[in-house]
């Protein structure tokens, strides 16, 4: 990844303070936040981040349609989904949409620092 910029989006305000506190320590260059898929595509289109967390449920349009669109604009950025327990059909169609990973609710840090680094360390 040559600009290592992150978008976090999810509807809960304390899941993306949470993300990016846990992210501070990767020195990325710009952190940019939306509450909603719709934000999040227009987020990326503006900014063009390197990765993307991408909550599954959320207003507007959901993290799956927002994933497509996501992956239309820019199909290298990274984009990791965020879901909670019970969305595990969500998380294969995900997958299948190109999704480079995912994390469980409630976050575990560790979980969530392996798959920053292998996304990072794979550009």
């Amino acid at each position: 990844m040559d600009k290592k910029t992150v978008l976090i989006c999810d509807d809960s305000l304390l899941i993306r303070k949470k993300l990016r506190e846990a992210l501070d320590s990767f020195n990325f260059e710009a952190f940019y936040e939306a509450a909603n898929g719709v934000a999040a595509v227009e987020q990326t289109k503006k900014y063009k981040p390197s990765l993307v967390f991408l909550d599954i449920v959320m207003p507007e349009i959901d993290g799956i349609e927002a994933l497509k669109e996501i992956k239309a604009i820019n199909p290298d950025t990274k984009v990791i989904m965020v879901s909670s327990v019970g969305t595990s059909g969500k998380l294969k169609e995900a997958l299948k949409y190109g999704a480079y990973d995912f994390i469980q609710k409630p976050i575990q840090i560790d979980t969530l620092v392996k798959i920053v680094e292998k996304a990072l360390k794979e550009g």
